[in-house]
């Protein structure tokens, strides 16, 4: 009977010591295998952006490569045709003076398109980075809430509602706060961007308060997140514009609830910096 106790009090502490270093191996796996999952993504989304910026760096290129074959020919063209003139008696001194600045305007019209054509391939490239930055402030978070694109050379930052406003209210949650302060750092990094902060609504009628209608609902919405970056992230006011777009600018179908819950939404809109293009308009003329 001793030997009995014996052997098993010398047996219990082996089977618990198994049962629990089993129970911290499967902990260990699992957790191994989340972080496994998320170094995966993270490592997609690494390429997705490298794959993207060597895109746009090989469409920089052959644009860049075309045009000096343009004006390479141009000049070419100039050299022989001039060089005919020459040998044409029949045409004067003047003719020929008048022909040579035809020729010269050409190439000067072709110059002014290959300055226009690199301030576009710039802007393209300036666009990309910044929405690299933003996807990379921002983390993973879900795309029906937050979708950052390029569109005919314009950032778009569109953010759903139900991550910035609780059901019916236009005042922004403290988590959404946190997400515009993200998007505040990048924008703030960029210190000659302007931008528009438009509301948007779907179409069913609201009213509630002192608000009239879903105009009234969209405004209040824009202005309730233009003050956040002005006042918790000092983003200059002076490059902030608000804009309620009511109910009339949806992205998807009115008819599903799915369909109003993406029309409602906060867009922020990197509005393009024309200024250098009216320049190369004014040095044109």
């Amino acid at each position: 009977m001793k030997l009995r106790v014996i052997s098993l009090g010398l047996t219990l502490p082996i089977f618990l010591f198994s049962c629990v270093s089993t129970k911290k191996f499967k902990a260990s796996e699992a957790k191994y295998a989340e972080l496994s999952s998320q170094y995966a993504s993270l490592q997609s989304k690494l390429e997705d952006c490298q794959r993207s910026l060597r895109d746009t760096a090989s469409a920089f290129e052959r644009s860049r490569s075309q045009s000096e074959e343009r004006v390479e020919g141009l000049k070419q063209n100039n050299s022989t045709l001039l060089n005919q003139l020459k040998d044409l008696s029949v045409i004067s001194n003047s003719q020929a003076e008048s022909i040579k600045k035809s020729l010269d305007n050409i190439g000067a019209k072709d110059a002014y398109i290959q300055d226009l054509q690199s301030a576009i391939a710039r802007k393209d490239s300036l666009n990309m980075a910044l929405v690299m930055n933003l996807k990379g402030a921002i983390g993973n978070l879900d795309d029906k809430d937050i979708n950052i694109k390029v569109e005919k050379g314009v950032v778009y930052i569109d953010i759903s509602d139900k991550m910035l406003f609780e059901s019916g209210s236009y005042e922004v949650t403290p988590k959404a706060k946190e997400v515009l302060g993200k998007v505040a750092k990048v924008l703030l990094n960029q210190p000659d961007i302007e931008f528009m902060v438009e509301g948007h609504t779907d179409t069913n009628p609201y009213r509630k308060g002192v608000l009239l209608d879903n105009w009234d609902l969209s405004v209040k919405r824009a202005t309730a997140v233009t003050r956040v970056l002005q006042n918790d992230y000092a983003i200059p006011p002076a490059h902030i514009t608000a804009a309620g777009r009511g109910e009339y600018l949806p992205i998807a179908s009115n008819d599903t609830p799915e369909g109003r819950a993406t029309n409602r939404r906060t867009r922020i809109v990197i509005l393009p910096q024309l200024d250098q293009f009216f320049k190369l308009l004014e040095k044109k003329g």
